[in-house]
This record gives structure tokens, sequence and C-alpha cells, in this order.
């Protein structure tokens, strides 16, 4: 792409005027999509009886290029995620002029907590006491304000499946969840959830996002300004809305259908 679109943000309006041939047409066919989650959105919020304004959505951005995230900020877009920092760290370096609020929502290895600390601006993936040490040792030491951080539930783990998934098991929440409290350059932010695979949840999304809610819930209780809860993706957010979700991460609804990953 011949254009800077990676310079610091012109604007909406100058921003689009500037594009390339090639870069409208996909400009244009993210904001066709973009139209079509956002309508999803509000009548969701509309059914459950809450103002739009309680509902961000992050758009998952994984296995896309650069450039589609800059056009995801030229079209309004704020929140944007990533689950691999090999992507992640060069991409989000690209886009450091552009304003936007980046989200980690893979499985975090604990080696990578000092790249992943340079760029995001939460952590949704927190499952395990010893990646909360990481994290703030790498806080510490890039010297950053503190790191947002929820706590990923593997609501599959209650019932006892998912013995290798990402996440914790909900009797565990409350206890990893005071951890990040207590720990400097940390923030305890929320709760995030997949809608599981196995055990008696796995195929009602509706069922696992309540319980999550009553997990979230639990959390405030202790921890008040932990009030994000991460839930909900393309074929599940309506379901996510209704049952409280305050983020919704959709990617396929916004950019397309992915490719493999190499």
């Amino acid at each position: 792409m011949t254009n800077d679109i990676f310079a610091p943000f012109p604007g909406r309006a100058d921003f689009a005027a500037a594009l390339t041939d090639a870069q409208r047409a996909r400009f244009e066919q993210l904001g066709a999509n973009l139209d079509v989650v956002e309508r999803r959105i509000a009548d969701a919020c509309a059914a459950a009886g809450r103002p739009r304004e309680e509902v961000t959505l992050i758009v998952v951005t994984k296995t896309y290029p650069a450039e589609d995230t800059a056009l995801l900020a030229g079209l309004g877009v704020t929140d944007v995620a990533e689950n691999r920092d090999q992507d992640a760290a060069p991409k989000a370096e690209l886009c450091v002029n552009l304003p936007l609020t980046w989200h980690f929502v893979g499985q975090l290895q604990t080696n990578k907590a000092r790249s992943v600390v340079r760029y995001a601006d939460l952590v949704h993936s927190v499952d395990r006491a010893r990646l909360v040490d990481s994290l703030a040792a790498a806080v510490r030491n890039a010297e950053r304000p503190p790191l947002g951080c929820l706590v990923q539930v593997a609501l599959d783990k209650e019932s006892g499946e998912g013995e290798h998934r990402a996440g914790v098991a909900p009797a565990e929440v409350l206890e990893l969840a005071e951890k990040i409290a207590d720990t400097p350059g940390l923030h305890m932010r929320g709760v995030m959830t997949v809608a599981p695979l196995a055990g008696p949840l796995a195929g009602d999304p509706a069922r696992a996002f309540a319980r999550l809610a009553e997990i979230a819930s639990a959390v405030r209780a202790m921890h008040p300004t932990a009030t994000m809860v991460s839930a909900g993706m393309s074929g599940d957010l309506e379901q996510a809305i209704a049952a409280g979700a305050t983020h919704v991460r959709v990617g396929t609804a916004v950019l397309g259908v992915r490719s493999p990953l190499g």
C-alpha cells in the first residue's frame, strides 16, 4: 500500500480521503460488515433492556494484516484484540500512532509477558498465579502504567472437563482475582470466558454466559472496579449481551473467514 495509513491519525474524514483504490474497497467492505455487527449489538442491547453504551465491541484482528487494523481505526473502531504475541507485537508497533486500545486474548506463556506488556492495555487470559507474577515483573521493568487483567474462566472445568484448556475453574476465580488485585503494577478488571466445548454447558451459550455473570458478580462484590465481563464472539454475541457482557470479541463477522494459521 502506497500511502501511510499508520501515520498519526488525522481524523476519520481525512483518513478516508487519502486511501488508494484497493484500500478503499477493503475499507468499504469492513465498514459494511461493521454496520451489520453494530445492528446486532444494538438489537441485542434493546432486547435485554440495556443501553447500547454498556457494550464495547472488540474486533479480533488475529491473522489479518496491520493494514486492516489501520482501516478499522479509520472506521471508528477503538478496541482491537490479538491472541499470539509474535503476530501482535509487530502489528501494534506499526499501529502505535492510531487511537486504539489493545487487548491480548490468547493463552499467554510467561516468557512472552515482557513483550506483551509493551503494547497491551489489557490481558483477558490471566489463568494462573505464575503468569500474574510474570506480568507484574514485566510491568515494573517497562515502567508503564498498571496493566488491566481479566481472569479467564474455564466453565467446563466446573464439571471436571477441559483439563488441558486455558482458564481456571470457577471455584478458583476469586483466589486468582485476589492475587491480581494485591499485585503492584496490575489492575483487576473483570472476567473473560469462551463458550465451553465440553460439559453440561457445551452448546448452550445462554446458560454458559449466565453462569459467567454469576461469577462476575461474586468478583465485583470483592473488587468493585472489576466491572468487565468479556464474553461472546461472532456466533453468540446476542446471548452474551443478554447475560450482561460488557465486551464482545468479534472477528469473523467483521473481517471475514480467516485463513488457516501457519
